[in-house]
């Protein structure tokens, strides 16, 4: 097991790259993930989860920066070098071998005893629910089953470093996936492995990471705990991206301790005096805003209201924006019901998509600091 550190790291598929664009990675990321914790990288498909997941295992050298584990320097070491083990998006398995064999094949590699071999694949096959076909040859099986052996034998070696998940539910039937989250949280809680996964799906992120590294066109745009990426997302991008669904996102003016949403007023119970007005965003999620018959808040149009069970998502609309409040399952919703009101406790201020502090959040800061 190994802390993993990203100094100044970049990378680009051109051989010269000159502008920003040019990198999949922009530069400079720069982070430490701490020994035995469980990330998740999350983000829509081509942002560069993979890129990154790849130059952590050694499959890409990067264009820039370097890897550390613990106080090694990988960055140009191969992949068998690393001790890692990686299991990818469609599964790998060898299909003349057994399912027992496939699983025991990382320990026979490294020379284990006998013994421990055929207890860790047997622990292994257990948690993958495969303990009743050790003896099948992997050739015929179904994909689901064969991406099960995958999650296996990476799972099977009690030593590495770190354990790196590329998207590895994704041929796996809905039910069986938590299932295998599941498995996959009890294992790490076990043996304390690093582990990184790759997903776009924030369910799997938020149920298996201790924190979740939300990645946007090449950048770390936030990297925190599930409750920390939901209560205070830093980008608005990360408040709609994460929940469902995401958080309501309107443009505003800021005056002291007020927002200002087309005219009408929104206290914040806070002051934003740095704030460059014409260029801010008011963000609330839909778990604090509610409905009203009274005739304070936004005046918004109710387009429909979708009852998921546990509770009821309403859909409605403000001068063309989308805005949306989730209610509880038995709430009566009139035609008296016109407006949308705030939890001014739960809601941000965003500068070109980016958070912003408080006057009085920066003085604590700076308290600290001190």
């Amino acid at each position: 097991m190994a802390k993993i550190t990203l100094q100044n790291l970049a990378h680009s598929y051109f051989p010269n790259p000159k502008e920003r664009t040019d990198f999949q990675l922009k530069p400079s990321i720069n982070h430490e993930w701490e020994d035995g914790e469980a990330y998740a990288l999350l983000g829509p498909s081509g942002c560069g989860k993979t890129t990154l997941l790849n130059i952590i295992s050694g499959l890409l050298v990067p264009s820039q920066g370097r890897i550390l584990f613990g106080e090694r320097d990988v960055t140009e070491l191969p992949t068998a070098e690393r001790n890692i083990a990686q299991v990818f998006q469609f599964p790998v398995v060898y299909d003349t071998m057994s399912v027992y064999d496939n699983l025991a094949f990382p320990l026979r590699n490294k020379r284990a005893d006998a013994a421990y071999v055929d207890r860790r694949v047997r622990e292994i096959a257990t948690m993958i629910y495969m303990e009743g076909v050790l003896d099948r040859k992997a050739r015929g099986m179904t994909a689901d089953a064969k991406q099960k052996i995958s999650l296996g034998r990476g799972m099977v070696r009690e030593d590495v470093s770190a354990i790196l998940f590329d998207e590895p539910l994704t041929v796996i039937d809905p039910q069986m996936k938590w299932e295998l989250r599941t498995q996959l949280k009890e294992l790490h809680r076990e043996f304390g492995h690093t582990m990184i996964y790759v997903t776009h799906d924030q369910t799997e992120a938020l149920s298996f990471a201790d924190k979740v590294v939300v990645i946007l066109d090449g950048e770390v745009v936030q990297l925190g705990s599930p409750q920390e990426l939901f209560e205070r997302p830093t980008h608005t991008f990360v408040g709609y991206f994460i929940g469902s669904p995401g958080m309501n996102v309107l443009p505003a003016r800021i005056e002291g301790t007020s927002a200002f949403v087309s005219g009408y007023e929104i206290p914040l119970g806070r002051s934003f005096s740095m704030v460059e007005s014409r260029d801010a965003e008011l963000g609330i999620r839909p778990e604090f805003s509610r409905l009203s018959s009274t005739g304070e808040g936004l005046p918004v149009t109710i387009r429909r209201v979708e009852d998921v069970g546990s509770h009821k998502v309403v859909r409605a609309e403000f001068e063309g924006t989308a805005v949306n409040a989730i209610v509880a399952e038995d709430a009566e919703i009139g035609g008296d019901v016109t407006h949308m009101q705030f939890d001014a406790r739960a809601a941000h201020v965003y500068a070109n998509g980016w958070i912003v502090d408080s006057d009085q959040r920066k003085l604590g800061a700076v308290g600290r600091a001190h």
